[in-house]
């Protein structure tokens, strides 16, 4: 029955029980909230986060757009009224208050882009409450520095403007300057990258497009229809290797250079160049450098096989390693001394072996030193070259 005392006990049960459990809950909460750690801990955390986040708007260069997102995390940390931030020609963002004292920056800016020296300077604009009385403000203004020169600068307004913030305006100027220095050793590895591959089509130049040429000009009178094919596939091969476009291919777009560069190869030296392939299928759409894989068969064709009496094999590879696309190229050429190896791809050696130093250099810069190529090598015994790639690469696309 409803009324029962025995009702009315495992009611008061259920809600004690109900009880201990939202409070439990609620101790755990509160626990969760002291294991972030002291106030200061917080402090310091948010810090680092509104600095992370602000940097990432500024690794393309000091741009407006770029500028102004990176503002309002920067004017969080130093925690002023309004906070600018300048090139050497204008004012690129301004975030807070005042705003209306943005035209007259420049000018107060001007001692700081000359001389490179942080200024304190008083300000003033109307009050929002009584448009005829003023509203002062103090301006420190810090230098941003690239290298010997001062190409920009970071303004903090705030009522009075202490130590404390002269300081923190001058560390954060600096601050800014690292990331642009981060920008800069960002786009020169780009650059760098570019000229990179830009060699290795002046390496292609010379000596492959000479030799396809005398290949299909000696069938023109004996085989038309092969000169012809041949023709078209020069064409191919050329339009691929010195495309405009991308720092980066896939395993598919190279697999498909390199078999019309062995077809030209074949024509010139017929059956002494000979190939096998083994492809694993879902490795073909991992991206990799561009012209990476070309100039290692070129290698073993030009260094391993073409001084070989005799025919020579090729053997490529490409496996599917886990989280790794591992490539391997190995031909039964001539082989190489490994000292003379280790001096050509320290850059000691000039001349020889352009590609595989170019190569090794551009992995090394993409995904670190531990993705460097792999030779096995000795006189007379052939060549082995392997190239481990990440297959997931987040930013590179092809």
């Amino acid at each position: 029955m409803p009324d029962s005392p025995l009702f009315t006990a495992a009611a008061i049960a259920v809600i004690v029980l109900a009880v201990a459990v939202v409070v439990g809950v609620g101790l755990k909460v509160i626990r969760s909230f002291r294991d972030l750690g002291t106030d200061a801990e917080r402090a310091t955390y948010n810090t680092l986060h509104a600095a992370s986040k602000a940097g990432q708007h500024l690794r393309g260069g000091l741009h407006p757009a770029g500028a102004a997102k990176a503002s309002k995390q920067l004017r969080a940390l130093l925690g002023c009224d309004a906070l600018a931030i300048t090139d050497t020609d204008g004012v690129l963002a301004w975030d807070g208050a005042a705003e209306e004292l943005r035209p007259s920056l420049m000018r107060l800016a001007e001692e700081v882009l000359t001389t490179g020296r942080t200024v304190v300077v008083a300000v003033g604009h109307p009050s929002a409450t009584k448009p005829d009385h003023n509203q002062d403000f103090s301006a420190v203004i810090a230098p941003i520095r690239a290298g010997s020169r001062v190409v920009g600068s970071v303004a903090a307004l705030a009522p009075a403007s202490g130590a404390g913030l002269v300081r923190a305006t001058s560390e954060v100027a600096d601050w800014i300057a690292a990331q642009l220095e981060l920008a800069e050793l960002e786009s020169s590895r780009t650059l760098l990258m570019e000229a990179e591959v830009r060699a290795l089509r002046a390496q292609i130049s010379p000596h492959f497009i000479y030799n396809s040429l005398n290949a299909i000009a000696s069938f023109i009178n004996t085989d038309p229809a092969r000169a012809r094919e041949l023709v078209v596939e020069f064409a191919d091969f050329t339009r691929y290797s010195f495309r405009r476009h991308g720092d980066f291919t896939t395993v598919a777009e190279e697999l498909r250079c390199i078999d019309r560069y062995l077809l030209l190869e074949r024509a010139r030296f017929g059956e002494r160049v000979q190939v096998s392939l083994r492809i694993a299928p879902e490795v073909l759409s991992t991206v990799i450098p561009f012209l990476s894989l070309q100039p290692l068969v070129e290698n073993a064709v030009r260094h391993g096989l073409e001084a070989k009496e005799g025919p020579g094999h090729i053997t490529i590879c490409a496996n599917d390693s886990g989280a790794f696309a591992e490539v391997t190229i190995e031909d039964d050429g001539v082989g190489m001394d490994p000292e003379h190896l280790r001096s050509v791809l320290a850059g000691h050696t000039d001349g020889v072996h352009v590609g595989l130093r170019n190569v090794d250099a551009r992995l090394r810069q993409v995904y670190g030193d531990e993705h460097g190529l792999i030779i096995d090598t000795a006189p007379g015994e052939g060549t082995m070259i392997t190239m481990r790639v990440p297959k997931s690469q987040p930013g590179h696309d092809a």
